[in-house]
């Protein structure tokens, strides 16, 4: 583990149980095939998680459309064990609620997941072209890390970027992409962006948790590099992952003014907008 963390993070290094949420939509199938391949990967189970949106109301007035969505929700459920099963890992559905990130949240504490595994936007985050209202919520409501996945997003087997600015929310990201790196044997890029309106002595803050958590990463045995780049965090984030054909950006879910009620960092949520692969948002306990 790396060894410059201060706070316990055994939740961020677990690979058991993995929810991957999905509406059906082609927003949530690439979510599905990633999930898939962290457990082949990682041994760790599958736990698919569909939504009957539904109220006491509608279940009145239309019960036969109720028990169509029901029906349609547990074979969306089935495919997915069924093709998790070919692919050898062990699946076993949930379906439950009528607020998705509400149910979601709530499924992933009732399982004790360790990762929540969902699309970049859902059916309703068309209109918004940026960060799906659930995932951002679930991001800000769940205990445990979470993986957004874009449209066509897909496994990674090149490089993990993590982005660190020193904080303990930083620190959580370092674990998990510790984690990730040796279950993938992937290496690992760090970068800390040097914000133009921020002072010295914070850059200066950055450039030192780039060396310190590099430094760590290489004591734990990988091959980690780091980079301390001007610019604003979202763009020099992912404009490095390009550069350095990063397919996994790990991130903490608030940076060190990510304090108070914000259910999301505004860097995490711009970084998860722009992105083209999949970005995994670490928590801390």
């Amino acid at each position: 583990m790396v060894d410059t963390m201060t706070t316990p993070h055994s939740r961020e290094a677990r690979f058991d149980k993995i929810l991957v949420a999905s509406d059906g939509s082609s927003y949530s199938a690439d979510a599905v095939k990633v999930a898939i391949g962290i457990c082949q990967k990682t041994g760790a189970r599958l736990y698919p998680f569909t939504m009957v949106l539904s109220n006491p109301e509608y279940e009145t007035i239309a019960p036969e459309l109720v028990e169509k969505a029901s029906m349609d929700a547990r074979k969306h459920l089935d495919s997915i064990v069924a093709r998790a099963a070919k692919q050898g890992v062990a699946a076993e559905p949930l379906r439950s609620g009528d607020s998705p990130d509400a149910e979601i949240v709530a499924a992933a504490a009732e399982i004790d997941a360790d990762i929540i595994v969902m699309g970049q936007l859902g059916r309703r985050g068309l209109a918004r072209m940026m960060v799906g209202d659930a995932t951002v919520k679930v991001i800000g409501a769940t205990r445990c890390s979470v993986v957004a996945v874009p449209q066509a997003g897909v496994m990674w087997q090149k490089r993990v970027l993590l982005g660190t600015d020193g904080s303990r929310f930083a620190d959580a990201a370092a674990a998990m992409a510790d984690k990730i790196a040796r279950a993938f044997a992937l290496p690992v890029t760090v970068v800390s962006a040097l914000v133009p309106s921020h002072s010295e002595g914070r850059q200066q803050e950055g450039r030192e948790a780039v060396e310190r958590t590099t430094l760590a990463l290489k004591k734990d045995g990988l091959d980690a590099d780091g980079i301390a780049l001007p610019g604003e965090a979202d763009d020099v984030i992912i404009k490095l992952a390009k550069d350095k054909g990063a397919d996994l950006i790990v991130l903490g879910s608030h940076g060190r003014t990510g304090f108070g009620k914000v259910l999301l960092g505004s860097v995490s949520e711009r970084v998860i907008a722009k992105a083209k692969c999949p970005i995994l948002v670490a928590k801390t306990e």
